[in-house]
């Protein structure tokens, strides 16, 4: 068994073997041979959704150059090409993104397939903006579709279940530029009484915190140049203050590796992302777990967790929280109303994390929390297919494309496909 480790180092993975296929041609005879297949992007996945009893693939040699189309305003990509690379090479050529997630690092096809997401009210997440997707099926055959295709709205958030994506095109846009601006020490009693006017304040919209004390810690606004600035260059924001200085969303940690802030205007590839491309993403080993619900649940969730303060924070390093738009994407943690995100960065304690992440799904069950499909969660199947309409319309759509189960893993057994 191969010594193979996730991004985090918190899980070994379990294949016996890992391929990296230069061609599709070797990627489908690969996948027709194997009895059990996953692929694995980036790693930055906190479970073992990419894990596989069997072959695991990396598309990392399946490279190509991204194949722009103006007219139709979309770019067609190799699956494993991250988005900070993407993101280059759509500035160089006037276009752009509509959202990015705090990491540039990622893949397009992790991203898509577990519906990553960055923020602001009204952008959905990084799996809306795709319209087409090639993909190897379990027989080994190739298979595209679009946005005309039956159950294509099944097909983008598929958590693997369906094939191994090759390609995704994404819709784009004319290029334009975002300032970040960052307040600090914005009362909870402000946000809990204009949550909605604060969300909505910038294009994308973070709040980080520890969820004690009486104040949330920081405020990231990322605002478009070429709309209204509101809040831009003010001395304060519902209460908090204009940092005088770059902020990271840890306390006490260097903000060298935080994308630009300070109002400085830039392009969208470089501010959109809390991190730098060329830098180390974060302060080192950490646990993530994320759960997202409807918006109007927000202030509600906010004062259950922060009722779990104590409880929380012996193993946080911070909590964020953000919004995005609803979505018809069957298995989307955005499906339906729109959404508000608690995104929570643990310290490499997985144990007492998973015991606590126990007591918090209880205590937030009444507001139906989706967990974030690539990080910890202890949910399982029963109480998942409650939390998603198209949910059995999903697990019909798995078994027909791979009726023998080629691409079943431990985790979609434990949370999808029983």
């Amino acid at each position: 068994m191969l010594e193979e480790y996730n991004w985090a180092g918190n899980l070994r993975y379990s294949a016996a073997e890992i391929a990296q296929p230069a061609t599709v041609e070797e990627l489908q005879a690969l996948v027709a041979a194997a009895p059990a297949v996953r692929a694995v992007g980036t790693r930055h996945s906190f479970n073992d959704i990419a894990d596989s009893a069997g072959l695991m693939v990396n598309l990392e040699k399946l490279t190509g150059t991204p194949v722009l189309d103006e007219a139709a305003l979309t770019v067609t990509v190799p699956a494993g090409i991250r988005y900070g690379d993407l993101a280059g090479f759509l500035v160089e050529r006037g276009y752009a993104l509509h959202n990015l997630a705090s990491l540039p690092h990622i893949s397009v096809a992790g991203a898509v397939a577990t519906a990553t997401h960055g923020s602001g009210n009204r952008n959905g997440n990084l799996a809306t903006a795709v319209a087409a997707l090639e993909l190897v099926t379990a027989d080994g055959e190739l298979l595209q579709v679009d946005r005309s295709s039956p159950d294509f709205n099944g097909m983008v958030v598929s958590l693997g279940a369906l094939g191994i994506v090759t390609r995704i095109t994404l819709d784009i846009e004319p290029a334009y530029e975002v300032r970040q601006d960052v307040f600090t020490d914005v009362p909870w009693s402000s946000v809990a009484e204009n949550f909605d006017e604060i969300t909505s304040a910038a294009y994308s919209v973070s709040i980080f915190s520890s969820l004690a004390g009486p104040n949330a810690s920081q405020v990231w606004l990322k605002s478009r140049t070429d709309a209204e600035l509101p809040y831009a260059g003010k001395p304060d924001f519902f209460g908090g203050t204009a940092a005088v200085e770059p902020m990271h969303p840890l306390p006490g940690i260097s903000a060298v590796n935080c994308s630009q802030q300070m109002g400085v205007p830039g392009p969208w590839s470089d501010r959109l992302s809390h991190f730098r491309l060329a830098f180390t993403p974060s302060n080192g080993d950490e646990l993530q777990s994320e759960y997202l619900m409807d918006r109007r649940f927000a202030v509600e969730g906010i004062e259950i967790l922060r009722g779990m303060a104590d409880q929380i924070a012996p193993l946080l390093q911070v909590c964020e929280i953000r919004t995005m738009a609803g979505d018809d994407l069957w298995l989307s943690t955005n499906y339906g109303p729109d959404s508000v995100a608690f995104h929570f960065t643990w310290k490499p304690m997985q144990a007492d994390v998973e015991a606590l992440l126990r007591r918090m799904e209880a205590a937030l069950a009444p507001l139906r929390p989706r967990p974030h499909w690539g990080k910890l969660f202890t949910l399982q199947r029963p109480q998942l297919q409650e939390l998603y309409p198209r949910f059995g319309d999903f697990s019909d759509l798995a078994r027909r494309m791979d009726p023998q189960g080629k691409f079943v893993n431990s985790f979609l057994t434990r949370t999808v496909l029983g």
